[in-house]
């Protein structure tokens, strides 16, 4: 399967490394796989700094701090916007915005590779994405074992 995936770095606060692109490709066609995604699915990773994600955060989750990970799914709605009918079938999954200092502070934290947690993020996102959440005990405990599962896969568990 090779999904769509469009990687955009818009970072400049750290390191690129040329195996980053290839992962998130990988993390987002072994979710895809596992998900039985249509491979005309289409997803964008955005890579970008810290005070770029804190932004966002603020305005669309209303904490104003840096955090890893956000998602912006293309089928979620959210109060303040208009009702519409789509015309046909998109096959936009939506946005996924990684921080990359986030990437290598927390793989540091966690003693793995900055490529581990570039991956665990990016299979986060797309869970996120596919309407996966861990917002109480039973959504945290399936979604974890979906991300365990999905990295084994990638052959970068714990």
């Amino acid at each position: 399967m090779n999904m769509k995936v469009a990687v955009i770095n818009r970072q400049t606060a750290c390191k690129w490394e040329d195996t980053y692109e290839s992962l998130i490709r990988k993390a987002v066609d072994q979710v895809g796989r596992m998900c039985r995604l249509s491979p005309d699915c289409e997803v964008n990773v955005v890579i970008v700094d810290a005070d770029d994600i804190k932004e966002l955060n603020c305005v669309y989750r209303g904490e104003d701090r840096v955090t890893d990970v956000l998602s912006f799914g293309m089928m979620e709605m959210h109060e303040d916007e208009p009702e519409y009918e789509i015309p046909e079938p998109d096959n936009m999954l939506g946005d996924i915005v990684i921080c990359m200092e986030k990437v290598l502070a927390q793989s540091e934290e966690y003693g793995h590779t900055p490529q581990r947690e570039l991956a665990y993020l990016t299979v986060h996102g797309m869970l996120h994405l596919l309407g996966y959440n861990h917002e109480d005990e039973s959504e945290r405990t399936l979604m974890r074992s979906m991300e365990d599962k999905l990295m084994e896969g990638l052959n970068l568990q714990r």
